[in-house]
């Protein structure tokens, strides 16, 4: 199982009139996780486009538990708990600064070759980072 934290302020702009982060920003935190979670095993997702690789996201649940609210300082856990293979999937969790939880979802995306557009296996550049977790 592979885990990565991360943390986020939230930025005014990000909330509604109440101060409240506003529901559609969370998947924007999540995509932060996913991308310094790869990014904590030496390569980015620009390297990995790079290298004629697209991941879209197929599949998002999302779970609302507690507010975010301005200037929060968000927690955001990243984890991989299955092996991947066509599909990754992301689970996410968001914590407050007092480290209740307050969001949590999962994220499944594809790994879809470039000029094909087809589904293909992990990339092995990739797999060979993550490979450890496993």
């Amino acid at each position: 199982m592979f885990i990565h934290e991360t943390s986020l302020r939230v930025r005014y702009a990000e909330t509604d009139q109440m101060g409240i982060v506003y529901y559609g920003n969370y998947s924007q935190y999540y995509e932060v996780g996913r991308v310094e979670a790869i990014r904590s095993l030496g390569i980015s997702y620009k390297e990995i486009e790079l290298n004629g690789i697209l991941m879209p996201v197929t599949k998002m649940n999302i779970k609302y538990v507690l507010p975010a609210k301005y200037d929060d300082l968000l927690k955001i856990v990243t984890i991989v708990k299955e092996k991947p293979d066509k599909r990754i999937s992301f689970r996410t969790e968001i914590y407050n600064m007092n480290e209740e939880l307050i969001n949590f979802g999962e994220v499944t995306l594809v790994f879809l070759e470039t000029e094909t557009k087809k589904v293909v296996d992990i990339p092995s550049f990739l797999w060979d980072k993550m490979k450890v977790f496993f």
